[in-house]
């Protein structure tokens, strides 16, 4: 499990599990998770169209990713987000499904695109990986204060001449970054299950964003190391078991904040009770 080519799937899935936390938190704080699913999907059309012309389908990936997340934030800018966004994923699945159509020869490629597979990461994906990964996490520390403050308090933001379709753009193509690179791991029909997951569960736990962040990182490289195990040891995609994992993470965010909120309602009422007394 920790020699050979396994190194390969730790070294990628750890970075992977890392950027996908911190991007994702804000895809979280932003209500964005309907893009972050609709971007993966898009960069699986390009995927498809690499592997059927024979060159990396990284590059496909990062092409129709970019494609995808300059389109939803350039036509959500004066139309509906949401409306944009579902045009957007059925436009590329539709890309998608014509490169398909036109070869059979790729079938396990393009399965382990949509699932993910643990055992197929090869060392040559290990170097373009890290560095869009360092691409991605430097983008969201020079951008941390005016995205935070425009995805919690727009109108605050946009007083103090923070574009709010400026960093629309940006954090949509930092996303398209992290797709590219979480992809050929998690695969596009669940990627967002990290990306979404792990951050969603750290947000019931702390509401205070550097320790949530941080959380969130913590959650999402258990989750990937569990799922990587697991999956060599039963050999079922890797996808499956980061999708499960993430939503018993977020189950149990969600029953501690639960448990949190009764306790301090009980705590006021009693309060309220000696107060009165």
């Amino acid at each position: 499990m920790f020699s050979g080519f396994m190194i390969h799937a730790w070294v990628v899935g750890t970075i992977v599990a890392i950027v996908a936390g911190v991007v994702g938190f804000f895809v979280v704080l932003r209500g964005s998770a309907f893009a972050a699913h609709a971007i993966p999907n898009g960069s699986f059309a390009g995927a498809a169209g690499a592997a059927l012309i024979g060159i990396n389908t990284l590059i496909g990936l990062g092409v129709f990713s970019l494609l995808s997340a300059l389109g939803i934030g350039v036509l959500g800018r004066r139309g509906r987000h949401d409306a944009v966004t579902a045009l957007t994923l059925v436009l590329m699945l539709a890309l998608g499904s014509l490169f398909l159509s036109f070869s059979v020869e790729y079938a396990p490629e393009v399965y382990s695109l949509l699932f993910g597979e643990v055992l197929g990461i090869s060392a040559n994906e290990v170097i373009p990986t890290i560095a869009m990964a360092v691409a991605a996490v430097a983008a969201i520390a020079a951008l941390y204060r005016p995205l935070l403050l425009s995805s919690l308090v727009p109108d605050v933001a946009a007083a103090r001449g923070v574009s709010a379709f400026a960093m629309e753009i940006v954090f949509l193509v930092v996303v398209a970054l992290t797709t590219t690179m979480t992809v050929p791991v998690v695969g596009t029909l669940l990627i967002f299950s990290l990306m979404i997951g792990a951050p969603a569960a750290a947000r019931s736990f702390t509401d205070r964003p550097t320790i949530a962040i941080c959380l969130s990182v913590a959650l999402a490289v258990i989750t990937i190391w569990a799922a990587i195990a697991i999956s060599y040891k039963t050999n079922y995609p890797i996808g499956f078991f980061v999708g499960t994992i993430s939503a018993f993470a977020y189950t149990a965010g969600r029953c501690w904040s639960a448990l949190r909120r009764r306790q301090v309602r009980a705590h006021d009422t009693q309060a309220t009770v000696g107060i009165t007394a």
